[in-house]
């Protein structure tokens, strides 16, 4: 009982202190001009300041501190990794994808604001993900900066991120089978959080072909990231979830609950952390947080 009780607080904690920096590094990075740029700003803020789990930028920094990146470092490409998660949330609630009204609890930023304000927000952010990137005072090193642009870039384009939710787009009226599923969710879902522990493992100078263990671990929470997703879409609370639930079935897209079952994708997710905790056995205590954050992935109620 007492080894629940630590990781609840040591996973308690990390979570805080990240969410804690993140905001702060947002609202010190997205300073509203005085001229007509100010709306466009204002939005950014909206949608980075105070919202989220950031469960991507603890994944990065709780990877960067096994090697003893500093901080500082770590939470800068937290929030450039980040901006890209909050950018595709904004396009993805616009009337042309899922055209949601809640966010967070609050109201999504094209009906805070309007729809040509949020795509322009969302654009900036992808920028500013790059640009936060690029900066000198981020990483000095040249060559790693070049390794982090290219590894986010890769996990937020065609081969990623966007090319998946290209496929969830054209899988409304489709009968996609488990393995289509679950490639679109590792390109949707997967391909940001693999990039996040492999940044951290870049910030950590680790050698791409010591990378496997982190490289498996992060695509197994990845994959029991949406499943638990799908479950918690299937029979989550919506004021809890702080945004609408249930859609998928209403546009009768396949997910892993419709293919599985409640009972065998629940297993499935639980299988899948147990096996990325596996992965992570060539370490000591030094991966207890990446270890509590892979069991809070589907143990969430939102």
């Amino acid at each position: 009982m007492q080894l629940v009780g630590d990781r609840a607080n040591l996973l308690a904690d990390g979570l805080a202190r990240i969410q804690r920096e993140v905001d702060d590094l947002f609202d010190e990075l997205l300073p509203i001009p005085d001229d007509a740029r100010a709306r466009l700003v204002e939005a950014m803020r909206y949608a980075t300041i105070g919202g989220g789990k950031r469960v991507r930028p603890l994944l990065l920094a709780a990877t960067a501190g096994m090697y003893g990146v500093a901080r500082e470092t770590a939470v800068r490409c937290g929030c450039a990794i980040e901006a890209i998660h909050v950018y595709s949330l904004i396009h993805d609630d616009l009337p042309c994808m899922d055209d949601d009204d809640l966010r967070h609890g609050k109201p999504t930023l094209h009906r805070r604001f309007d729809e040509a304000t949020a795509v322009l927000a969302g654009d900036a952010l992808h920028a500013f993900a790059f640009e936060v990137l690029s900066m000198p005072e981020t990483v000095g090193d040249p060559f790693v900066r070049a390794e982090l642009v290219a590894t986010l870039a890769s996990a937020s384009g065609m081969g990623g991120m966007a090319g998946g939710q290209m496929m969830d787009i054209a899988a409304v009226g489709q009968d996609y089978d488990l393995h289509a599923i679950t490639r679109l969710q590792q390109l949707k879902t997967g391909a940001l959080l693999s990039a996040a522990v492999e940044m951290g493992a870049i910030l950590g100078r680790v050698p791409g072909d010591s990378r496997a263990p982190l490289r498996n671990y992060a695509r197994d929470i990845g994959l029991a990231f949406q499943i638990a997703d799908d479950l918690l879409d299937h029979e989550g609370d919506e004021n809890k979830a702080g945004k609408a639930l249930r859609k998928d079935d209403e546009q009768g897209k396949q997910t892993f609950v419709t293919l599985m079952g409640v009972e065998k994708a629940r297993h499935q997710a639980h299988a899948l952390i147990e096996q990325a905790v596996g992965h992570l056995a060539p370490y000591g205590t030094e991966a207890d947080l990446l270890r509590a954050l892979a069991r809070f992935i589907v143990e969430r109620d939102r």
